[in-house]
């Protein structure tokens, strides 16, 4: 995604991520999941939201059979009239 971002002279300005996981607790990593995010997306630590809930025990997730994440990203490209 964000090579095709770049090749369009865009950028990204914020990345909001969700992780959905019985264990293991995301809590202690988040900081370093947000610093490991940024550096990958090229962007300051701080445009980058981390934040964790559970599936309250439903389906595989509940089972702790694997995790899910979700992300957002707001992208600004060049106006062009």
């Amino acid at each position: 995604m964000l090579a095709r971002v770049t090749a369009r002279g865009g950028i990204v300005a914020h990345l909001d991520v969700a992780i959905v996981s019985e264990a293991p607790r995301i809590g202690p990593h988040r900081d370093s999941i947000r610093a490991r995010i940024a550096d990958i997306a090229g962007i300051d630590v701080t445009r980058v939201a981390v934040k964790a809930t559970t599936s309250e025990k439903l389906g595989f997730i509940g089972r702790s059979e694997g995790m899910a994440a979700f992300a957002t990203a707001t992208v600004r490209l060049p106006w062009k009239d």
